[in-house]
């Protein structure tokens, strides 16, 4: 439909239209995440069904929790590397390959692959996952995972030194 248009309304009257239907306000573009990101307005739903879509605005919580992983990461391959000075081995394969053919590269990848999925989980906290529990609830998992692994490593280091 083109601006300028006529069509006929609800009640039978003719009218003009005024939009212009190639400049759809509604499209997501990477300037609408980035704004959102940084001038957030949508803190639920639209309608009652629409609580668990993803919107702009996150708890604060959320913001604790990914930090906090975030930090145990570089705690974790600070460990690591200090671990496998002493005649440890990488148990992840991933960061194992990594280690082997790029160690340039391990922290990196570690932090890089670490940060992408703490960013997704948290764009998605409020989806449901299989219908069972909040997305969110997986950022706690995380976050104990990485406390058991941070004491296994402490635990690892002292039984060595």
């Amino acid at each position: 439909m083109q601006a300028g248009t006529t069509i006929v309304d609800n009640t039978g009257r003719i009218v003009r239209e005024r939009r212009v239907s190639d400049a759809d306000r509604r499209r997501t573009t990477l300037r609408t995440f980035l704004q959102s990101g940084f001038t957030p307005r949508r803190r639920g739903g639209r309608r009652a069904d629409e609580h668990h879509l993803p919107i702009d605005w996150h708890e604060p919580y959320l913001l604790f929790l990914a930090l906090t992983i975030l930090l145990l990461n570089v705690a974790d391959a600070f460990l690591t590397l200090t671990l496998l000075t002493v005649g440890a081995r990488e148990a992840n394969p991933v960061i194992a390959f990594v280690l082997d053919e790029y160690p340039k590269l391990f922290a990196v990848t570690k932090m890089g692959l670490t940060g992408a999925g703490v960013l997704v989980l948290v764009a998605v906290a409020r989806a449901r996952l299989f219908n069972v529990m909040r997305v969110g609830s997986l950022l706690h998992a995380v976050l104990a995972g990485y406390t058991a692994l941070i004491a296994y490593e402490w635990w690892l280091l002292r039984s060595v030194l």
